[in-house]
């Protein structure tokens, strides 16, 4: 653990919140462990950033934390003096796309053109694997139709934007996943809209076009101005450029706790049957993505970036769209769980593949007789 006292300080109260938590859930009071839990987590997420082991779980561990307080307190994220922080959630979206934008450059797409094979089957893989096991999903397990279209919605989405970092932790192709990101979030405001109508039209009425409109608004227009951003300010701004990761991480955590506060009810009602298939949907994403890749004769490393750019779903864009169709509190349910479960299960893979390397590099040499 790094030697900052921060750090041992947030452990020991996060271990003090998580005993005083579980003695409330035995005796029957976890309606007043509310601060205790929320307390435990957000410690444990600033805890965590001493420990290089699961430092890459804080930000995941910190959003549970502000998920906790959402479900607990959902009056503190649905208005302010009467104004409806939902109305947060597209401005919020698009300055994260903006800051999407702002990290793309000519040079990612220059990736096209050096290996097409492996950016076409990523590419193939999310907007093939992701809507087809959304829509088994929501099928089999018989969803109310506009929870059905959210999961349904969430798998049509674009890679995450965080891709590339797992696939860095993971020791996989770094540049392959920034190109399937870009490429995926670029196809994105054409294929989302049809991808729904084909998929999610038996649950819900898909205006194609509106749909399509909208994701111009949020996705299209800030892409665009963060590229021209790039292109021109790219190096002027430093302190634009290092703001940017924590102003979208900030934005993430309120999206999520907007959605979550603002659909608290059917969380409550469905809260774990939905957990579970988000979960089964994003493993199901790695596994065929990667097998999928092998399949098509790409190598471990590439094969590994594209099981997790497959199983990565950029949650955002989905709340964004669940806000222009006005039914965050339904449909933009699954992206809110998503992001938690996502991460987690990227960081636990990352660190398998990161370790199972390091392994095989260390491998002993045969001895010569």
């Amino acid at each position: 653990m790094k030697g900052n006292p921060l750090y041992k300080v947030a452990l020991a109260l996060s271990a003090t919140c998580f005993a005083v938590t579980i003695y409330k859930i035995l005796v029957g009071e976890i309606a007043t462990a509310g601060p205790f839990f929320v307390t435990f987590l957000v410690a444990l997420s600033i805890g965590f950033r001493g420990i290089p082991l699961v430092k890459g779980l804080a930000f995941t561990i910190f959003i549970l934390g502000v998920t906790t307080l959402a479900l607990y307190y959902p009056f503190l994220f649905k208005s302010i003096n009467g104004f409806e922080l939902a109305a947060l959630i597209t401005p919020l979206i698009q300055v994260i796309m903006f800051g999407t934008g702002s990290s793309m450059g000519i040079k990612d797409f220059i990736e096209l053109s050096k290996s097409p094979k492996s950016v076409v089957v990523g590419v193939l893989a999310q907007f093939i694997i992701m809507p087809v096991l959304g829509f088994v999903l929501a099928k089999v397990f018989n969803f109310p139709s506009e929870i059905a279209a959210g999961v349904i919605l969430l798998g049509c989405a674009p890679t995450s934007v965080t891709a590339s970092l797992f696939a860095y932790l993971a020791k996989a192709n770094v540049a392959l996943a920034i190109t399937v990101t870009s490429l995926t979030t670029l196809l994105a405001p054409l294929l989302i809209p049809l991808l729904m109508k084909v998929y999610a039209g038996g649950f819900i009425e898909i205006d194609v076009w509106g749909m399509m409109w909208g994701m111009v608004q949020i996705v299209v227009l800030p892409i665009g101005a963060g590229l021209l951003f790039n292109k021109l300010l790219s190096g002027r701004a430093k302190w634009l450029d290092a703001s940017m990761p924590y102003v979208s991480m900030v934005g993430v955590a309120m999206i999520v706790a907007i959605i979550m506060a603002a659909g608290r009810d059917s969380i409550l009602n469905i809260g774990f049957t939905l957990f579970l298939v988000v979960l089964i949907h994003n493993l199901l994403g790695c596994f065929f993505g990667y097998w999928g890749a092998r399949l098509c004769g790409l190598d471990e490393r590439d094969s590994r970036t594209i099981s997790i750019a497959t199983g990565m779903q950029n949650a955002g864009m989905v709340s964004g769209i669940a806000k222009v169709m006005g039914k965050i509190a339904t449909v933009g349910l699954a992206s809110a769980i998503c992001g938690p479960i996502m991460g987690l299960s990227a960081s636990v893979l990352a660190s398998y593949w990161s370790g199972k390397q390091q392994k095989d590099e260390v491998q002993p040499e045969p001895a010569v007789e």
